[in-house]
């Protein structure tokens, strides 16, 4: 069986535990929200770019309050986190168009968390056509847009919210 690796994971994680902080507590600082790529902290839940994404438009959905697991939020958090979970992805389907989506929550190590003391939703747009060779063969992804215009696009939508 022949391993692929996707090294380029460890340095999200590293740099935010080198600096003290998960990448998912929003913290009371909103000066900072731009450079961290969030789009919307609310009550219950925060909203931030993959900085490391698997496609242009790809989310990060969690509860605001430190959790890692699904049975340790409150029934409200949990309504909460699916209606947002539900909402990126109206907001992606008219700003991006995409065909389709995954939707996947991350809860664990062995699931594949990077920070796994913090639960959180991958919301990824998926189009026709979207996945190639590159990755596997040359280690590389192609994201057909800059990280920074998706922000731009996207966050007037949040703000509304």
């Amino acid at each position: 069986m022949e391993i692929l690796w996707a090294p380029w994971r460890m340095e999200y994680v590293a740099v935010s535990n080198e600096k003290g902080e998960c990448i998912f507590c929003p913290g009371n600082d909103r000066s900072r929200d731009e450079e961290r790529l969030i789009l919307y902290v609310g009550d219950r839940s925060i909203v931030l770019m993959n900085r490391y994404p698997y496609i242009s438009g790809h989310l990060l959905v969690a509860p605001v309050r430190h959790v890692s697991a699904l049975d340790a939020l409150a029934d409200d958090e949990k309504l909460d986190l699916i209606t947002m979970v539900e909402k990126c992805v109206g907001i992606l389907k008219g700003v991006m168009n995409p065909g389709g989506f995954n939707v996947g929550l991350n809860m664990g190590r062995i699931a594949g968390a990077g920070v796994e003391d913090h639960i959180h939703f991958h919301v990824v747009p998926r189009w026709s056509g979207d996945t190639n060779y590159m990755t596997v063969v040359g280690e590389v992804r192609v994201i057909p847009e800059h990280i920074r215009a998706t922000y731009k696009k996207l966050l007037p939508l949040f703000h509304d919210l």
